[in-house]
Order: structure tokens, then C-alpha cells, then sequence
């Protein structure tokens, strides 16, 4: 944007505002002025402004930069995008819309469906040797949370949920517009309650009726001994809170192992390099290497006549079988033999 905004103007609030404040405000404004809901016409430039001004004052150094110099990195403040799955967990602008004005729901059991909080997604890396022997992880992410004034209910002290005057409590409006081709009837989302088919006379002023509100969590997550790339721990209860005291979505967490420096792993396979000389490839040799366990050696017995690239199985030293009740993969190792470029004189004679 051309010119420098007053973020904290931008979303009504004070300059000592903290986190939570401000991402109510966000929240607030966002809903208001968002294209898909206000028909003024200026609102997909009023929503990019709500949009930057989150994105500088949510980050503690952007708004200190901001609050000492107006500028943030050496350009007008303002420059950065507030990406919506970040801040909701993965949530896309679609779903974060359609959860707090109805969506596409059309009837009391979509909109039953709806009051469900939705599932949330995350990734976690972990190393092969967390993944060999199972470990805790403490993650953190955003999600929307219930309201602890309010208990998740939405409702202010001495409030009562009634039936929406405006929909009769079915949640849906419709219009009936002349065309061409004669009249067209269309439904949406009542603009009174959302599409809930109700309406609280007294909301809370901390979640403004939702029952939920933008929280900042942290999760011990069990990594389970065994784990591989690509599977999935679903928490249950840990994803988006449900709408007025509904029923929460759950948190689903999808696990990377990264790569090693020593072992390359196959299923519960490991396989590692194992340099030996010629000599000890010709006459066979017994040789001890780390594995994946902590302090675990492995005793490794190279027969005589060994070739390049041969494998030399060692079962129980491989990963853990997820499930598995302790029985493990097999460590192979594959004969690297270190040739010597120059002999001495006696080396050759020997």
C-alpha cells in the first residue's frame, strides 16, 4: 500500500493492546469486512488493510520495529501477508468463513453438522533415532479454542438462546428475484444468525457468541517406537472447538523422519555402509559398529572372501515393528572395501 497505516487504528485498538486483544480485534474486523460478507465497495481493500495490520502487530518484532520507526524492515509497515491456515491451523479462508457464516448449509442437519469444531492438521519431524525408540514431542499451534469466560457456550450471564425471529429457526433465507427467464429462487445463510437457527440476546463479549476464540496452544504428542514417514497420530479433541460448546474436531498430526547420516532405512530395514581393507575382505574379520539404540553395539562377522557390496545380515538390529511387541528389523551391512592406491615395498612383498 502506498502509504503508511495506523495499524492499531486500523483494528480498534489500543497501543499497550496485547496478543489476545488484538486477535479478537482481528477476528472481528475480519468477519465485518470481508468481501464475501460486506457489500461495500470498498471492502476487499478495507480487508487487505485489516490483513496487514495483523500481519505486523501479531509479530512481536514487526511491532516493535513498527511502534519505534512506523516501518517495518525498512519499508513502509504493512508490507506482510497474514496467511488464514497458519493462524487457524490449516484452515483455508473458505473454511474459516464458512465456519463462522454457514457455508453452504441449507438445512437443520447441516447446520448440526456444522456446530462440530473441524479437524486440524500439523506435521512433525523427528529423527530416526526418536522414531527408533519413541519419544515425546511438545508441538505448538493455533486453533480456535472454547472461550474460557463463557465455558464454550457463547452466552454472557443471564442470556438465553432463542429461536432466530428472522429465519423461524431453520437457519436459511430465501429470495425470489425476477429474470429472463421468469423467477429464481435462491437460499443462503440467514444474516441474522449465521444459518444456527438461533440467536443469543446477551453474547459474550469475549468470543462475540462463538463460544471459542484464536488461542495459542502447546501439546505433548507420544511418538510411538517405530514410526515412519507419512503416518498419521490423531488426538482426539485437540483440533477446532465446536461452535457454542459442540463437539471438537481433532487434531491430526502426520510424522516425518528424517533422513540420516549413517543408516538408510527400508521399512523396518536399516542399512548401513561398512568400510573394511582388503585384507580384512580376503581373510574375514570381526568388527563392532553403533547402533541405532542408544549405546548399542553390534558385533558384525565378515567372512573370508568377501566381494564389494556384498550384505552381511544382522537380524533384531534393524527398527522397531510399530506394534510389533519389541521384535525388530534386520542392520545390514553392505562391505565397502577401501583398496590402497600405493603399496610400500614390504606391503607388496607381504
Amino acid at each position: 500500500m502506498a502509504e503508511t497505516k495506523d495499524y492499531y487504528e486500523v483494528l480498534g485498538v489500543d497501543r499497550d493492546a496485547d496478543q489476545r486483544t488484538i486477535k479478537r480485534a482481528f477476528l472481528k474486523r475480519a468477519r465485518e469486512v470481508h468481501p464475501d460478507v460486506s457489500d461495500a465497495p470498498d471492502a476487499e481493500e478495507r480487508f487487505k488493510e485489516v490483513n496487514e495490520a495483523y500481519s505486523v502487530l501479531s509479530d512481536e518484532q514487526k511491532r516493535a520495529m513498527y511502534d519505534r520507526y512506523g516501518t517495518v524492515d525498512g519499508a513502509a509497515a504493512g508490507g506482510g501477508y497474514v496467511d488464514f491456515s497458519d493462524i487457524f491451523g490449516g484452515m483455508g479462508m473458505d473454511d474459516i468463513f464458512s465456519s463462522f457464516f454457514g457455508g453452504q448449509a441449507c438445512g437443520a442437519g447441516s447446520r448440526r453438522e456444522r456446530r462440530r469444531g473441524r479437524d486440524m492438521a500439523i506435521s512433525l519431524t523427528v529423527t530416526l533415532e526418536e522414531a527408533a525408540t519413541g519419544c515425546t514431542k511438545t508441538i505448538s499451534y493455533d486453533r480456535l479454542a472454547p472461550c474460557e469466560t463463557c465455558g464454550g457456550g457463547g452466552m454472557a450471564e443471564g442470556a438465553e438462546e432463542r429461536e432466530c425471529p428472522h429465519c423461524h429457526g431453520t437457519g436459511v433465507v430465501t429470495t425470489v428475484q425476477r429474470s429472463i427467464f421468469g423467477q429464481v429462487q435462491s437460499s443462503s445463510p440467514c444474516p441474522e444468525c449465521g444459518g444456527e437457527g438461533t440467536i443469543v440476546d446477551k453474547p459474550c463479549p469475549d468470543c462475540d457468541g462463538e463460544g471459542r476464540v484464536p488461542t495459542h496452544e502447546k501439546l505433548d504428542v507420544k511418538i510411538p517406537a517405530g514410526i515412519a514417514t507419512g503416518r498419521q497420530l490423531r488426538i482426539s479433541g485437540y483440533g477446532e472447538a465446536g461452535y457454542r460448546g459442540a463437539e471438537a474436531g481433532d487434531l491430526i498430526v502426520t510424522l516425518e523422519v528424517a533422513a540420516h547420516e549413517r543408516f538408510q532405512r527400508n521399512r523396518d530395514d536399516l542399512y548401513v555402509a561398512l568400510p573394511i581393507s582388503m585384507t580384512q575382505a580376503a581373510l574375514g574379520v570381526t568388527m563392532s559398529v553403533p547402533g541405532i539404540m542408544p549405546d548399542e553395539e553390534v558385533e558384525i562377522r565378515v567372512p573370508a572372501g568377501t566381494q564389494a557390496g556384498d550384505a552381511i545380515e544382522c537380524a533384531g538390529f534393524g527398527m522397531p515393528r510399530l506394534g510389533g511387541g519389541g521384535s525388530r528389523g534386520r542392520l545390514i551391512a553392505r562391505a565397502e572395501i577401501k583398496v590402497p592406491r600405493e603399496l610400500p615395498a614390504e606391503a607388496r612383498r607381504l
